[in-house]
């Protein structure tokens, strides 16, 4: 295992989609997890702490481009490293 001094720091914002500025490729190296008001969240597709929301996909509903559409949950956002 490595130790948290080595893992970069979880941002304020980050989006687990390639194509957005705010993919971070270093943070895929570790397990990391969400929880929202207090329930851990396996299915997030992006998330902002400061602003209290998390993305997740509607696995029916596809968007223009083909990519699943994402639905806005609220509430307080958490992340951690497992």
């Amino acid at each position: 295992m490595n130790d948290t001094t080595t893992k970069p720091t979880l941002p304020d914002r980050f989006s687990g989609n390639p194509r957005s500025p705010f993919h971070v490729e270093e943070i895929f190296e570790y397990e990391i997890g969400i929880r929202l008001n207090g329930k851990e969240r396996f299915d997030v597709e992006e998330y902002c702490i400061s602003e209290g929301w998390v993305k997740v996909a509607d696995h029916k509903a596809l968007d223009r481009r083909g990519q699943p559409l994402l639905l806005t949950k609220k509430g307080t956002v958490e992340a951690f490293y497992r």
